[in-house]
């Protein structure tokens, strides 16, 4: 099982972060947490490294759900989602799968809340143009 679903589009880094970030909203997912690992990577070590978001997506009213279910849930929140370019300017986006990250919970009702942020994250980025 792979642990994510990507798409690779053809916006400039900048655009596809706005499109994420719009997608999600659509989707009733806020962003929590922006790190900017390009930036820190060059703070923290002196690296040079291509830009990379990782963007910290939750969408309340499930979150809320899931904690109702599994008090330690807040360990795997929030959603991942990634926005990078890679040699050559091509830029991918690339969302958690929370089926995978959760399937290690024995809870069949979390996984059917894991089912419904997976669903509403596969729409996240395949409407990214």
């Amino acid at each position: 099982m792979s642990y994510h679903f990507s798409k690779t589009v053809s916006l400039p880094f900048d655009k596809a972060v706005e499109a994420t970030t719009a997608s999600l909203k659509n989707h009733g997912f806020g962003v929590l947490t922006q790190i900017d690992v390009k930036d820190t990577l060059n703070k923290k070590i002196g690296v040079d490294f291509r830009p990379y978001l990782i963007l910290g997506a939750c969408n309340p009213r499930l979150a809320h759900e899931a904690l109702a279910l599994e008090d330690k849930i807040g360990t795997m929140l929030p959603c991942n989602v990634v926005v990078q370019q890679h040699e050559g300017g091509a830029v991918e986006i690339s969302a958690v799968d929370p089926v995978a990250s959760m399937s290690a919970i024995e809870n069949p009702r979390l996984g059917a809340v894991a089912g419904k942020v997976r669903e509403l994250l596969k729409q996240v980025v395949a409407e990214i143009a």
